[in-house]
């Protein structure tokens, strides 16, 4: 008998024209479980998505197009995983109401695709309750039009949620006299100082700090094929997590 393969996900990929969609057009042409049967840059109709038949739609778009181009794809059937900043609180739950309507459809709203990355940032929340202080350093380059990161506001959020569950106070600061933005910015209370530098591509460290000690977390990521297989295994895993999911340590069973 003839073993069955399943047939090989039909995924679209939207920004295709940019750094990140073009990385991720040549990911999904090498996998051999994927098919990519759009690429649809700026002002490409986004109906192209359906006449391909597209089972997944991989966003890597900008801001302002980013939730448009993703309730198109709910409203298709079709799943999503994204890696277009932008997704504050409203939009993650007015995103989460329209997928209620549609229960049989997953979209994966992804800060940082690197799989290094999600496990450092994980890595820092699940130690940060046991530190009297904490910042978050993200470093980036110059074309980057957010500021902090994704990845470095998702990191706070954890670490913020983290050490509320356990009680920790705030970081210690005696800071009475300050220029503005000298201390970062503060997400859910925790500080987070951005960089942009010619010649880096993505970087994060988080510092936590104790009587004596340092502990520091740190990922670098060089190019961004690093992203890539992040990107592959959202879109493998979306189908059989219907519903939505923030952070692709929602994919990962990290045992902590």
């Amino acid at each position: 008998m003839t073993e069955q393969h399943p047939a090989p996900s039909r995924v679209a990929v939207l920004g295709a024209n940019g750094r990140m969609g073009a990385e991720a057009v040549k990911a999904v042409e090498a996998a051999a479980d994927m098919t990519l049967v759009a690429a649809l840059g700026r002002g490409d109709s986004l109906d192209q998505l359906a006449a391909a038949g597209a089972e997944v739609v991989v966003d890597l778009t900008v801001p302002e197009s980013t939730e448009a181009n993703v309730r198109y794809a709910v409203e298709h059937g079709m799943h999503a995983v994204v890696g277009t900043t932008g997704w504050d609180g409203t939009r993650l739950a007015a995103l989460g109401a329209l997928l209620a309507e549609y229960p049989g459809t997953g979209v994966l709203i992804a800060p940082n695709f690197a799989l290094g990355s999600v496990l450092a940032s994980a890595f820092a929340a699940k130690a940060s309750k046991y530190f009297e202080s904490v910042e978050v350093i993200e470093l980036h380059h110059p074309d980057k039009v957010d500021a902090p990161s994704g990845t470095a506001v998702r990191t706070a959020q954890l670490i913020a949620a983290e050490r509320a569950a356990a009680n920790v106070p705030a970081s210690p600061d005696a800071t009475t006299s300050e220029q503005p933005g000298a201390r970062g910015c503060d997400v859910d209370g925790v500080r987070v100082h951005s960089v942009r530098l010619r010649g880096l591509v993505a970087h994060q460290e988080v510092l936590l700090g104790g009587p004596g000690e340092q502990l520091t977390f740190r990922h670098d990521s060089f190019d961004r094929a690093s992203f890539m297989p992040g990107v592959l295994l959202g879109v493998r895993n979306v189908a059989a997590n219907p519903g939505l999911t923030v952070g692709l340590d929602g994919y990962l069973d990290l045992g902590i």
